[in-house]
């Protein structure tokens, strides 16, 4: 992932999903945003053609399909280059190695950061997270475990975690 902001978008798209519409966007590095329509956060109107053929396009779009079809085996390799600060892409990258069908709290991740008085940071940066379900933030629950916080929405997020297999109480 890239540490520097996206110097401008090259392609966007717009995906259908089971939960709404996805608005996918590359740079010149990879994909940059995938955001879901209405959500927090969302960039709003981009400066990018829309060019659904674009390579990367073309590729989240086909993996994100297998995910909704088989979340446990489905994989991103999509390259990415999301726009943030150093600490934001700390965050990211450490969501990425939250298995499918597991759930880490917001102080395990500060934790696993080593910067385990981070909570509240480590939730913003989670709250800015430009690439949702591929940088899966929706698998970060509260410290009792409970369903906290998601810009695309708390539904959303329950139903990606349920078809992850994950049981979260309400």
């Amino acid at each position: 992932m890239s540490t520097s902001r996206p110097s401008s978008w090259v392609a966007q798209t717009l995906i259908e999903t089971p939960l709404g519409c996805m608005r996918l966007a590359v740079t010149a590095r990879g994909l940059g945003g995938a955001w879901f329509e209405g959500q927090r956060h969302h960039p709003g109107e981009l400066n990018a053609p829309d060019v659904p053929t674009h390579p990367w396009l073309v590729q989240a779009r086909e993996e994100l399909s297998r995910y909704w079809a088989e979340p446990l085996a489905a994989a991103f390799t999509v390259p990415l280059d999301p726009a943030g600060t150093a600490f934001q892409q700390a965050v990211w990258s450490a969501l990425r190695r939250i298995p499918t069908g597991h759930t880490w709290r917001y102080g395990q991740l500060a934790t696993q950061l080593e910067r385990p008085n981070a909570v509240r940071a480590v939730g913003a940066a989670i709250g800015r997270n430009p690439l949702s379900v591929i940088v899966p933030c929706h698998r970060v629950l509260g410290a009792n475990g409970s369903l906290t916080g998601y810009a695309g929405g708390l539904t959303r997020k329950q139903a990606l975690l349920n078809a992850e297999g994950v049981k979260v109480p309400a």
